[in-house]
């Protein structure tokens, strides 16, 4: 059972940071950016490539400090969405809802993922 919720909360954290690279990037370049022709503000996806590769590789540390990590992206989500109108608005919520979606199945991952739940 343990190996299960492994496996899901592995899946879900490494779809939902690609999802968040994603729609960092599309939303300051593209689709609602602050200024009209984009701005700098893109560069706010760099942070979200440092752990990347240890969740795709399912490294335990990483699970445990890019959890701190993404409440910094809630946050900006959480502000936007209230602050923002528009498609802005809505983006700012997909990016509440999948920050929350990463931050639980990281929580998870590194809870059963420790040796007090291995099997011995």
């Amino acid at each position: 059972m343990i190996a299960r919720w492994l496996m899901i909360s592995r899946w879900v954290a490494s779809v939902s940071l690609i999802v968040l690279i994603v729609l960092c990037l599309g939303w300051e370049i593209l689709w609602a950016p602050l200024r009209a022709g984009g701005s700098l503000l893109f560069l706010k996806v760099l942070p979200l490539l440092g752990p990347l590769f240890g969740i795709l590789r399912g490294k335990r540390y990483t699970y445990q400090w890019s959890g701190m990590l993404i409440l910094f992206y809630f946050t900006e989500g959480v502000v936007r969405t209230w602050s923002e109108t528009g498609l802005s608005q809505w983006l700012a919520l997909a990016e509440v809802i999948f920050s929350a979606l990463f931050f639980a199945s990281v929580v998870t991952y590194a809870k059963f993922s420790g040796s007090r739940y291995q099997a011995a």
